[in-house]
């Protein structure tokens, strides 16, 4: 009996491995073919060394200082309450990491997703990032591409505009 048990476990034990290798193998794949989704502030490519992360609902989460200091914005952290102020014109975002508690010009906003660390950075939602800096800021998962637009620079007009009302 205790060897049939233990055939009986060896042999799921081999597949088990097996799976786990082609599994591995399918992964390593897809990270090797992926490309690395670049980030655009009004037409200008934006580097960090923490890349955006996506989900596979396509949402993106983006690094707040990169996307702050490529919008003019400054940026401020209080180090003893953790509060980060991003200052962009007449907006004012403040937030903390793990709070989805916002404010905006002292207004509170409440985010769909607390800001979190990765390698040090903060990163935030990309629609958050829109709704506080008062942004465009869109996500384009087939082209691998973050565009972020501030009112008035890199848009078209729009059809509409030239026409007489």
């Amino acid at each position: 009996m205790k060897r049939r048990i233990a055939e009986l476990y060896g042999g799921m034990a081999w597949q088990g491995l097996v799976l786990i290798a082609v599994c591995a193998l399918f992964a390593a794949s897809l990270l090797a073919f992926s490309r690395p989704i670049v980030m655009l502030v009004d037409g200008e490519r934006v580097d960090s060394d923490v890349p955006p992360v996506t989900t596979a609902n396509a949402k993106a989460f983006v690094p707040l200082r990169s996307i702050a200091d490529a919008l003019g914005a400054e940026t401020e952290v209080d180090g003893k309450t953790g509060t980060i102020s991003v200052v962009l014109g007449s907006q004012t975002l403040t937030l903390r990491v793990g709070n989805t508690h916002a404010t905006v010009n002292g207004m509170p906003l409440t985010l769909g997703h607390a800001p979190f660390r990765v390698r040090g950075r903060v990163l935030i939602s990309l629609d958050a990032v829109a709704r506080a800096l008062n942004v465009r800021a869109r996500y384009h998962p087939r082209e691998a591409r973050i565009e972020v637009v501030t009112p008035g620079v890199g848009q078209a007009p729009s059809s509409d505009s030239t026409q007489p009302h």
